[in-house]
């Protein structure tokens, strides 16, 4: 129940409704854009790629409105329709969309890793948002068709897309898009924001960042924030490393001293006070905190 009672505060955000307010499309030069979903539905990025034979649309975001927004902002920019979408990994901002896209038309796809997981993490997230997002929530399972288990190349819209299927991060399992030096990593990177640590996976967290650095990008396209240079992974990893190093000066043990968490909180607060949705630490630092926890009675 607690941490339904977070999500809750997340999905609300201080509003008592959930708006369905305008966002943001942009052009970033050389064939990709980005459209960037409002703050009731946590400033998502989307992206696009353009090809001879239309567009491809990167991730389908948080509700439906706001999926076909980022499909209309990317068709405004670029004068050719959208033909594809890719979603990067199991959570709603990533999928939910995908249902109002395939009724447009636009054959929507992802690994079968992630395409296994949307049921359950939807079913789940529709008992912590659904009724508060109502009507702009989907009513039925998002479906994404599956290209497979394995990273392959992705020929879509006249595009040659290298889709890397990689495993536990941010969610159990993700998929990230390189295209000619751009690298599309969805919430394995966030630019100036908290990241969700809803898993407990950080050291995996890590792993899937030097897998990301091992292609070589000449620009990273995160799931929020503005994109960067490849330096962004190490601001990243830096961030993840500060967070485990809070957590680990707190020696932690299960059950959870009373106050600890809201301590390692603060303290996280002070170190990156200018990032957003500090909101996300309700759920990230607890489970940080039982993943070191778990790992240090293991090894007594």
């Amino acid at each position: 129940m607690r941490t339904i009672c977070c999500l809750a505060l997340i999905a609300c955000g201080g509003a008592t409704t959930a708006p369905s307010a305008p966002s943001e499309g942009r052009d970033l030069g050389n064939g990709v854009g980005v459209y960037t979903s409002s703050a009731a539905t946590f400033r998502t990025n989307a992206f696009w790629i353009e090809g001879p034979d239309g567009v491809v649309l990167i991730d389908t975001m948080f509700t439906p409105s706001q999926g076909i927004a980022a499909l209309e902002a990317a068709e405004a920019a670029t004068g050719r329709r959208v033909t594809h979408a890719v979603v990067l990994h199991a959570n709603p901002d990533k999928f939910n969309g995908t249902p109002a896209l395939q009724a447009r038309g636009v054959e929507v796809v992802t690994s079968a890793q992630v395409a296994a997981l949307i049921p359950d993490v939807f079913a789940l997230r529709t008992r912590w948002f659904g009724e508060r997002y109502a009507p702009d929530w989907p009513s039925e399972t998002p479906a994404p068709t599956s290209f497979g288990d394995a990273t392959r190349e992705l020929n879509l819209a006249g595009l040659r897309l290298r889709a890397h299927v990689l495993e536990r991060g941010v969610s159990e399992a993700h998929v990230v898009l390189e295209w000619e030096g751009n690298v599309f990593a969805g919430d394995l990177l966030a630019n100036g924001h908290h990241g969700w640590l809803e898993i407990g996976a950080t050291d995996q967290w890590l792993q899937r960042l030097d897998e990301i650095g091992a292609m070589n990008p000449q620009r990273v396209h995160p799931g929020r924030g503005a994109s960067a240079g490849p330096e962004l992974v190490d601001t990243q990893r830096a961030y993840l490393r500060r967070i485990m190093e809070i957590v680990a000066s707190h020696e932690p043990r299960l059950p959870v001293p009373e106050g600890a968490l809201d301590a390692i909180a603060r303290e996280v607060r002070d170190a990156f006070p200018n990032h957003g949705h500090p909101v996300f630490l309700r759920v990230g630092l607890p489970a940080e905190y039982r993943r070191q926890a778990r790992a240090l009675t293991a090894t007594e």
